[in-house]
């Protein structure tokens, strides 16, 4: 067995009528046992990354968010961040919609949904879009970074989350094998 990575994509340029394989997604396989446990624990360590704060701002458990400004009791997971926390440019850009219920809504729901297809290893597609998204507003509202003056760790999860994505890596230790045998799923590819 070698640690080697390679990564096979078919000769077509059609991949949505590539046989899906074993381990691929839409024909990326990616070979090597090493490769897919590196590629497996970064799509646990990204959708940790979101799971996380979804949870210390629903419950307030203390670490980023005191318990009395959890969801859970009233508080606003975008209000404290949106007016106080920003820096640069856009810093005061947001400032008419912090605290909104609609993006209080919104930022969670996406911190809980790009957590969990991260974890499961399903709609890893969906979810490293949302998570570039998401990570891209972050980063205007804090430019420029203190220690990069141009990039910071917003760039390297939205690319890690990209990487999951594309090579498939919902396929290894995760459910994303069961999940692309879904009648819906075989049907409409964006949710692999």
């Amino acid at each position: 067995m070698s640690a080697v990575a390679t990564i096979h994509m078919p000769r077509s340029s059609n991949t949505r009528t590539a046989p899906a394989t074993a381990g691929s997604q839409d024909g990326v396989i990616v070979r090597g046992r090493a490769a897919r446990g590196v590629l497996a624990g970064l799509r646990i360590l990204v959708g940790w990354t979101f799971l996380w704060p979804f949870l210390d701002k629903m419950f307030g458990l203390g670490f980023a968010t005191k318990t009395e400004a959890a969801v859970i009791h009233g508080g606003s997971p975008t209000a404290g961040f949106l007016l106080h926390g920003t820096k640069g440019p856009f810093a005061h850009a947001f400032d008419g919609v912090a605290g909104a219920p609609w993006l209080d809504a919104l930022f969670m729901l996406g911190l809980l949904g790009i957590g969990l297809a991260f974890l499961l290893g399903i709609g890893t597609r969906i979810a490293a879009v949302s998570c570039t998204a998401m990570m891209a507003f972050m980063y205007l509202v804090t430019l420029q970074p203190a220690s990069n003056p141009i990039t910071d760790d917003h760039w390297m999860i939205a690319l890690a989350a990209v990487a999951v994505a594309v090579t498939g890596a919902g396929s290894y230790f995760g459910l994303g094998r069961r999940w692309q045998e879904l009648a819906l799923v075989r049907r409409f590819r964006w949710l692999v």
